[in-house]
Formats: structure tokens, sequence, C-alpha cells
């Protein structure tokens, strides 16, 4: 079967993510559910990084945002999803699969000549400061979902017991 691309910039970008939320829902498909809640880094004083519970609802919810904040550029005004805890894999899978699907959504209205943008009063300004324009801020959705992903990688044995 032959994989089909989707065209331009904002193609390339939805391509990439999909991909890597596809990569992550393939590498949570074999933990039980009772490792969700299990303790993994009682030292942490990142919330977020607890449990795998703690992990995936962060990623989940940041997802929302990313392109929640990429959707309100100027255009609209929404809020995200809150934070959700699940005690199920397969809801956690379902969730990301509506993050992928809004953000395609999202990304119906943009232009590839929209990605890109020098001027500061056209980026979106992030929870943390930073400013980004949409390139850049699905760029960095992107690596957000990998680097969990290498986290959930390390901690596989820790998780699955």
């Amino acid at each position: 079967m032959t994989k089909k691309y989707r065209q331009g910039a904002v193609g390339a970008l939805l391509d990439i993510y999909e991909n890597v939320i596809s990569d992550l829902k393939k590498l949570i498909a074999g933990i039980p559910d009772s490792a969700l809640t299990t303790l993994i880094d009682p030292t942490t004083t990142d919330e977020n990084c607890k449990s795998l519970q703690a992990i995936l609802s962060h990623v989940v919810h940041s997802g929302f945002g990313y392109a929640t904040s990429i959707h309100n550029l100027g255009r609209h005004k929404i809020d995200r999803p809150p934070k959700i805890f699940h005690t199920a894999i397969e809801k956690y899978t379902a969730d990301l699969t509506r993050i992928f699907t809004f953000t395609e959504n999202v990304f119906k209205e943009i232009k590839d000549h929209e990605l890109e943008q020098a001027d500061n009063s056209l980026k979106i300004k992030s929870n943390w400061g930073q400013l980004y324009d949409i390139e850049q801020m699905t760029e960095h959705a992107i690596v957000h979902i990998l680097r969990h992903t290498r986290q959930i990688e390390r901690l596989q044995a820790q998780i699955i017991k």
C-alpha cells in the first residue's frame, strides 16, 4: 500500500504530527491499565511526571493547548479542554486521536504562507512566555510528543511489571 502524503508545508507538518502521535499510541497499547497510576518517579517535583497517567494527561492537555493557541491566533477564542486523568489506556489512545483530528481541523484554515511570521505581533505567546509562529508552535507540539515517547520508552521496564 502506498502512503499518501498531504500537500505543502502544512501537509508536511500534519503528516509528521500524525506519525509521532501514531508511534506514541503504538507504544502505550501494550501497557496494562493497572500500570497507569503506578508511581514511577516519587522524587520529582514535576506533577506531570509522577505516573504514566500524569504523563499522558499532560501530553493530551498540552496537545489541545498547542492547537487551541493556533486556532485562537487572531481568529477565534475558545478554551482548550480541561486536563482529564483516565484509568484506561484506550481512553488516552482515543484522546490522542482527538488531538490530531482537532489539529487537522484547525489547519484547514491555515495556508502555507501563514506558517512563518517575523512580526512578533502575529505570533503566539505561549503559557511559558515564549513567542512562536504557527510553524514553531507545531514543531514544538511534535517534539513534545517525541520527548514524552522517549520518556515512556525509558520507563517501560518500570511501568510494565
